[in-house]
C-alpha cells in the first residue's frame, strides 16, 4: 500500500495493530479521523490517555473499574455466595446484560495457554482460591468458554479446590463447544446460567 504522506503512513500502522483491524479498515478509519474536527479527535485521543492512565482493577474481582471496588461489588444487593468465574471483562457484561445473575464475578484475566505461554500463575487463580478459603463463598460457578483451554482452566481451578467446602457447577452446555462467551445471545446466556450443572458432572461429558 502506498502512502503519499508517512504521518498517515505511520498513523494506519499504529491504527492496524488492533484485533480485527486490516490495513484497509485502519486507512478507512484514520481517513474518517481526518474529516473530523480537530476537538473531536483530541477527545477520542484524550479519552485513550485517561483510560490508559486512571483504569483500575477491582481488588476483589479483578474487573476492570473506576474505583478500588467496582459497582458490582460495591452493589449491597448483589448475593455474595455465588461467584461466577470468567475470563475477562467482555463476558462479565455478557452474562450482565442477561439480567439472570445477581451473584459476584471472578475475573481470571485469561485461559491456561501452554501454546501462547500462558500459566496459571499468570491468571488470579490463587486470589479466588484464597477468597473461597475465606467461608463466604458457597458456589463457584465455572463460565468460560467451551474451548480446550477454557476447559483445561476450569479442571485445574477444580483441582485446587479439592478439600474445601465449596460447589462447583459450570454453566449448561447452551453454549455450543467451542464459542467464546461474549457471542452467544442473551438468552442462550441467561438460560445458561439459570440451568447450570455441578461441574463434576460436565466431566463425564
Amino acid at each position: 500500500m502506498d502512502f503519499s504522506s508517512k504521518l498517515l503512513e505511520q498513523a494506519v500502522a499504529e491504527m492496524s495493530q488492533l484485533p480485527g483491524i486490516g490495513k484497509r479498515t485502519a486507512l478507512r478509519l484514520v481517513l474518517h479521523l481526518l474529516k473530523q474536527p480537530t476537538a473531536q479527535t483530541q477527545q477520542l485521543a484524550q479519552a485513550l490517555l485517561d483510560l490508559k492512565a486512571n483504569i483500575k482493577l477491582c481488588k476483589n474481582c479483578h474487573n476492570i473499574s473506576d474505583t478500588e471496588v467496582c459497582e458490582i461489588c460495591a452493589n449491597p444487593n448483589r448475593t455474595r455466595e455465588f461467584v461466577c468465574v470468567v475470563e475477562d471483562i467482555r463476558d462479565v457484561m455478557a452474562i450482565e446484560n442477561t439480567g439472570q445473575y445477581r451473584g459476584l464475578y471472578h475475573v481470571l484475566g485469561g485461559k491456561i495457554s501452554p501454546m501462547d505461554g500462558i500459566g496459571p500463575s499468570q491468571l488470579t487463580i490463587k486470589s479466588l482460591v484464597d477468597k473461597v478459603k475465606e467461608g463466604e463463598v458457597k458456589e463457584i460457578i465455572f463460565a468460560l468458554s467451551s474451548t480446550l483451554e477454557g476447559d483445561t482452566t476450569n479442571f485445574y481451578i477444580f483441582r485446587q479446590l479439592e478439600g474445601l467446602d465449596i460447589k462447583t457447577s459450570t454453566i449448561a452446555r447452551g453454549i455450543s463447544v467451542g464459542d467464546e462467551l461474549e457471542y452467544a445471545d442473551e438468552v442462550t446466556l441467561g438460560r445458561s446460567i439459570a440451568n447450570r450443572i455441578p461441574f463434576e458432572g460436565s466431566l463425564k461429558n
